[in-house]
């Protein structure tokens, strides 16, 4: 089966190619906000949520907790859309992730809380967020895959660099609400109503979500896959355990990297600062914009590197320079807070690095089982590094407030040897198929 890409056309982005990538893009980007809106008011819904009196380390280990929970079901989300994706179409299941995720983000915003339900209010935000994380399941592989079966192949690098940063803008757009909130409302106004309009926006974002995924189209390549009957011919996720055991590696040990580089550096650090280096709440997310804003910047120049240099050049390059920037933020920032803007910034460019993992867990696998292989696997290994990374950071902080940096210079690592395997194998493909059925 060959690839629409490989002889369709230019090496060069169309004008609709341009328009599938922005809306896929700004849809990623209103659906990553729903889901990571929760963790800027942590401390917030802790308070409202939990038993009063409950000591603050119990309270930040119990609402990072269900923050997790949000990564521990996406694989079931994960490979039940993406079984119905390799089937069905890309598009129905990359429409039907944002409706899930919108009535999800909604939900929570209209939540009571623990002064008026008891002990359902924490039951019912964990239910809620467990929809959340089913959603995302889809969403993210899901788009991956969308975009990069819409661009060209010389240009695969820069759509999933895009959509990564557009999904990393979600993020900025969830810290500007949260910046924002907090610097109109006071605290108490804040606690009462004000967290909750960021919920209710998520909300109204996950409508108009919906509507802009019915202006895309198939993508060429499912289509070419329909048209000649050559979809799966047995269960999807059978193939892909059965004959696809390097790339099942290379994609779990990615996704641990790319989970601990957004999940430390970019959504725990504000609340890291706020508690442990006592950095005032409203200028920690003043430093978190900055520092998104670069990621979003960094993913898309990792993207075009990636096309131009492959991706073992970019991992064997960025995974160091992350490690380094880990370490200058968090031994500077306690002693010199003037440096906490452009080091914060240093590191948002250098996590852009984990643009190069869609590219290379894209490339793992064929057409026709593409879509439940890179979801299965990114989501495995988001629900066990992604939820447990809090967890174990926090508890490592007790013994070292160095721990963060130290748990990115081991990911880095990790990287870094990746980026040897795949210079080693002199790029052939690290899962069992050639170019053309890809």
């Amino acid at each position: 089966m060959t690839d629409p890409r490989f002889i369709s056309r230019s090496s060069g982005l169309t004008r609709l190619d341009h328009k599938t990538l922005w809306l896929a893009t700004l849809g990623g980007v209103l659906e990553f906000y729903d889901f990571i809106i929760f963790v800027f008011f942590a401390t917030t819904i802790g308070k409202l949520f939990f038993p009063p009196g409950v000591p603050d380390w119990i309270l930040q280990f119990q609402t990072f907790g269900i923050f997790a929970v949000g990564y521990l079901v996406r694989p079931l989300g994960g490979v039940l859309m993406a079984h119905a994706g390799d089937l069905r179409g890309r598009k129905r299941m990359f429409t039907f992730s944002i409706f899930l995720m919108g009535l999800s983000t909604l939900g929570i915003g209209l939540l009571p809380t623990y002064a008026t339900l008891g002990p359902l209010a924490p039951i019912c935000l964990l239910l809620l967020r467990v929809g959340q994380g089913a959603a995302v399941g889809g969403e993210v592989p899901g788009a991956w895959v969308f975009v990069s079966e819409h661009a060209p192949r010389a240009r695969v690098g820069v759509a999933c660099g895009l959509l990564t940063g557009g999904l990393t803008a979600g993020i900025l757009l969830g810290s500007l609400v949260a910046t924002g909130l907090n610097a109109l409302l006071p605290a108490e106004q804040l606690a009462n109503y004000g967290w909750r309009i960021a919920f209710l926006l998520g909300g109204v974002f996950g409508l108009i979500s919906v509507y802009l995924r019915r202006l895309l189209s198939e993508t060429p390549v499912f289509e070419e896959l329909r048209a000649r009957k050559a979809l799966a011919a047995e269960l999807p996720l059978k193939a892909v355990v059965r004959d696809f055991r390097p790339a099942i590696i290379i994609s779990g040990l990615l996704t641990w990297f790319l989970a601990a580089a957004i999940v430390v550096m970019i959504l725990m650090t504000p609340a890291l600062l706020e508690k442990g280096y006592h950095v005032p709440r409203l200028e920690s997310l003043q430093a978190n914009c900055l520092a998104t804003l670069c990621l979003a910047v960094g993913c898309v120049l990792v993207g075009w590197l990636t096309d131009r240099f492959g991706p073992a050049c970019v991992l064997l390059v960025g995974c160091p320079l992350l490690g380094i920037a880990a370490y200058q933020f968090y031994a500077c920032v306690p002693t010199n807070p003037g440096l906490l803007m452009p080091l914060y910034a240093v590191v948002g460019l250098t996590v852009g690095i984990v643009a190069v993992v869609p590219y290379i867990m894209i490339e793992a696998f064929p057409a026709r089982i593409r879509f439940t292989g890179v979801s299965f696997y990114y989501n495995i290994g988001y629900a066990i590094f992604g939820g447990l990374t809090p967890l174990l950071v926090s508890w490592l902080l007790t013994f070292d407030r160095l721990a963060p940096a130290h748990y990115i210079g081991v990911v880095s690592l990790l990287g870094f040897g990746i980026g040897i395997f795949l210079f080693s194998a002199s790029r052939r493909p690290i899962a069992r198929h050639s170019a053309a059925e890809s």
